[in-house]
């Protein structure tokens, strides 16, 4: 499999108050917008909004979002009444990491990655 572009497609059961959180409070770029749509830029992939859904989002269901300064994003968010899941941390395995959730309960991970860690560190023998 060739995979040119992927995008995570999420059907909110609100979909103007989930386009807004997206859009005005976390602050994704919109890519592009269609009836019924819309494509948010979140990093290297997209986020898409559209459509309808009756029941909220699986608990098995997570949204990952690196993010340059976990503690300063937590800040922002919780001033705009974001409802905060776990507080950010450092995890076994490396990563700083709090959890939000979206309007519907979408959980959304927020991730720093330490300057020291094995996925910003070559692992290659010099």
């Amino acid at each position: 499999m060739d995979v040119l572009s992927s995008r995570l497609i999420l059907h909110p059961r609100d979909r103007e108050r989930a386009v807004g959180f997206y859009r005005d409070v976390l602050g994704l770029a919109v890519s592009r917008e269609f009836p019924g749509g819309t494509v948010f830029f979140a990093g290297q992939g997209f986020l898409e909004v559209s459509g309808s859904a009756q029941d909220g989002p699986s608990p098995d269901q997570v949204l990952w979002l690196q993010v340059r300064d976990l503690r300063g994003e937590f800040e922002r968010l919780r001033e705009r009444g974001v409802p905060v899941l776990a507080e950010p941390e450092r995890k076994p395995w490396g990563l700083d990491e709090g959890w939000i959730a979206d309007p519907d309960g979408m959980r959304i991970v927020l991730v720093e990655i330490p300057a020291d860690h094995p996925i910003r560190v070559d692992q290659r023998e010099p």
